[in-house]
């Protein structure tokens, strides 16, 4: 097949303005020995291949790069202007490149050894656990940085030509399981995997288990308002990755995501997240999401529904602080509720849930810059849900002179603000005849309102592991939670069907955790330019994202103009992808 050469530009100038390319040049230099290929050419290579085959091979590379392209596109890539000739030829250009790619992944390993041999087990054990030190960890977060400007750049593209105007900031993150080819660790041989740092990937619900790593991916979504009003299009791209060992760093892997993505100033909604994340210490994911601008939407474990804890005697309910006075038939209605009860509830517990609302406490003032939120009971403020005796005495309203009106039957606003048709909270005998000092009672019923901040740990550890910002399986939680999730599961199936499979490992077999994070980063970015292409393509007929109109952020480099900007033809959507 041959490339277009406007498809060559347009994955240049995507390239190229990720940076990593002249990342890695820095991180080559003053390395012995010849100069080889440079990393741009065999990025180049790599996405070409994915692009146009599926697949993130140096062998499809070096067909793509030395049998594919037209000679102006040859010569931005520095490719001799005719093939190779003879078998010779062929092997030693097609090891050049090899050579290439395991120097960058020698260069960016942390713990270097030797990926291509199995290694008894108690040396694979001493290697994977220096992967556990200060130093090696800063190099892995090097790596995912790197690895993730790949993908970003997609995200940024989208952003300046405004394709992400009808994205509010809702998020879904999930870790989907990266198998590898390589065979786990044989105990009877004594001999441990190749991939030193995989391991088992349990999927949650059916507890299938896969051999090879984890990626968290943050994906594009969106929440129903409940309303008529249908959300704006946009493309449901992955907004970054981290591809690490199952189960071990799931919320700071989150976090390291999330924390790049805020870099491009994109909006912050709301994080849904599975019951794995749900269970992440406090400090290494609940606490920087929030900070990071993010309210949550979480799920809960048989044993953590109902009655979770306080705060400033305030009960924490499934995620929501509540009334001190509610009552405790509507705090223990989900008390010991299955996941079958919960997924599908029922006449009773479904009214439980909707009786909850009136006394759960109202959102004052949003999230400071330290995440911190401010709550006011609900029988305060100009729209009251409850009626309460001891408000009412300890902050007696300021008595108005009103007309009197007649309340219209028809219109449900009216009936809902009326105070006759609220819950009405019944404080003891005992209080009504000798009220309590101040000092003994709640904090939210004696001020208004109280803080709640994002570190809340400190002082209680399950009200920062446990707080979400939507009420839980109320009607508002299940349109906002379950589309979100819904939208996280449909990119995985997504990205790992049809041509391009991540979860395919022949289409990545290079070993090595510093190789498959190189290919899935080449792979997920392929990803978000098909999403792009298919949703412009539905949108506004077919269409092609090209070279021209991506509007750089800033001068690109001397080396890399005459390779992107110079004369590039705008080009015309590609031919069809090779099967």
């Amino acid at each position: 097949m041959t490339i277009p050469t406007s498809k060559v530009g347009q994955l240049l100038t995507l390239l190229d303005h990720s940076g990593l390319p002249q990342e890695l040049d820095k991180l080559l230099e003053g390395r012995p020995g010849p100069k080889g290929i440079r990393p741009r050419v065999v990025l180049a290579g790599l996405l070409l291949s994915a692009y146009y085959t599926g697949r993130a091979t140096v062998t499809d590379a070096w067909r793509c790069l030395h049998y594919s392209l037209e000679p102006r596109a040859r010569t931005w890539l520095g490719i001799p202007p005719h093939p190779p000739q003879g078998p010779y030829q062929r092997i030693a250009t097609s090891r050049r490149l090899y050579r290439a790619l395991d120097t960058i992944t020698t260069a960016l390993d942390p713990v270097r050894h030797d990926r291509r041999s199995r290694l008894p087990l108690r040396h694979a054990d001493f290697l994977a656990a220096l992967w556990t030190t200060a130093e090696s960890r800063a190099a892995a977060d090097r790596l995912q940085r790197l690895a993730n400007r790949l993908v970003l750049a997609t995200v940024r593209m989208a952003q300046q030509r405004g394709h992400l105007r009808g994205w509010n900031g809702d998020i879904g993150i999930d870790a989907t399981s990266i198998p590898v080819a390589a065979r786990h660790d044989s105990l009877w041989r004594g001999t441990a995997c190749v991939e030193i740092t995989a391991g088992w990937h349990a999927k949650g619900g059916t507890g299938e288990k896969t051999f090879g790593y984890s990626a968290a991916l943050a994906i594009a979504a969106h929440h129903r308002d409940g309303g008529d009003d249908r959300p704006k299009a946009y493309p449901q791209l992955c907004l970054g990755f981290e591809l690490d060992t199952p189960t071990v760093r799931t919320g700071p892997n989150a976090v390291h995501v999330l924390t790049q993505l805020a870099a491009l100033g994109l909006p912050t909604g709301i994080l849904a997240a599975d019951r794995a994340y749900t269970n992440c210490t406090p400090a290494t994911f609940q606490t920087p999401v929030r900070r990071l601008g993010y309210r949550l939407a979480l799920d809960y474990k048989v044993k953590e529904r109902g009655l979770q804890g306080s705060w400033q005697q305030a009960p924490l309910v499934d995620g929501s602080l509540m009334c001190p006075l509610t009552p405790a038939a509507l705090i223990h209605a989900t008390t010991g509720a299955d996941d079958d009860a919960v997924r599908a509830p029922g006449d009773g517990l479904t009214e439980k849930i909707e009786a909850r609302q009136p006394h759960q406490l109202k959102l004052k003032q949003g999230p400071d810059a330290r995440g911190a939120i401010r709550l006011q009971c609900p029988a305060s403020g100009p729209s009251p849900s409850l009626n309460c005796a001891r408000r009412d005495r300890l902050r007696p309203r300021t008595p108005t002179t009103m007309p009197t009106r007649t309340v219209d039957l028809s219109n449900p606003r009216t009936l809902t603000a009326h105070p006759a048709t609220r819950p009405t909270i019944h404080i003891t005998e005992t209080e009504r005849l000798t009220p309590p000092p101040k000092k003994t009672l709640p904090e939210v019923c004696c001020a208004g309102s109280i803080t709640v901040p994002a570190d809340a740990e400190a002082a209680d550890w399950r009200l920062a592991k446990y707080r979400q910002d939507v009420h839980y399986l109320h009607t508002s939680w299940i349109n906002t939670y379950r589309p979100i999730r819904s939208h996280n599961e449909g990119a995985n199936g997504r990205f790992k069907s049809g041509t391009l499979d991540i979860g395919n490992p022949k289409h990545r077999p290079a070993p090595g955790h510093i190789t498959q994070a190189l290919l899935l980063a080449v792979m997920l970015t392929i990803a978000n330019l098909t999403v792009l292409e298919t949703w412009l393509t539905e949108r506004d007929g077919p269409d092609e994202l090209t070279d021209t109109d991506f509007d750089a952020s800033g001068p690109l480099p001397p080396h890399t103009t005459p390779a992107v900007t110079r004369g590039a033809p705008t080009g015309r959507p590609p031919p069809p992808r090779a099967r």
